[in-house]
């Protein structure tokens, strides 16, 4: 798992819109990066609605929120038209990215094994820096703690 202070690892993934995504382009924001298990799933969609109901907040907190899962471009355009999400929703099919953010890991599911993304947030700075870490993110809750602190509350 990434620390505070450290370097946040680069990335260029395809979003929703069909653009790529890189953490270079995002250099001089602060962006809340969070990885989620799946699209339109109970938790991840009480996470992301979350968010977007204090996206305006984010906004005016010079903060960019980008959502990272496993899922394909096609099901991140559902998702976010779905629940109408008005961020940035990023493909990382490979779980690539995850692996070098640490949060791919070996999770349980009904007594079965398996390799899946755990729900994790990064606060990186306009730096590059990993500014906070929050692991094993509960859903509920989760967009007020973020929003706290990037406002310096925690």
């Amino acid at each position: 798992m990434l620390t505070e202070g450290s370097p946040a690892p680069k990335f260029s993934l395809a979003a929703d819109d069909g653009s790529t995504v890189t953490l270079d382009a995002m250099k001089g924001k602060r962006v809340v990066l969070y990885f989620y298990p799946k699209d339109d799933t109970s938790g991840c969609t009480k996470e992301a609605c979350e968010f977007r109901d204090s996206f305006p907040r984010f906004a005016r907190n010079d903060a960019v929120i980008l959502g990272v899962s496993p899922d394909d471009v096609k099901s991140h355009v559902k998702f976010k038209e779905k629940y109408q999400l008005p961020f940035t929703l990023l493909a990382d099919t490979k779980h690539e990215v995850a692996e070098r953010y640490g949060v791919w890991k070996e999770k349980t599911l009904y007594g079965k094994k398996h390799m899946g993304v755990e729900r994790t947030t990064f606060i990186i700075d306009e730096h590059g820096r990993i500014a906070k870490v929050f692991a094993r993110v509960k859903p509920e809750g989760h967009a007020a703690e973020v929003e706290k602190a990037l406002r310096g509350e925690g």
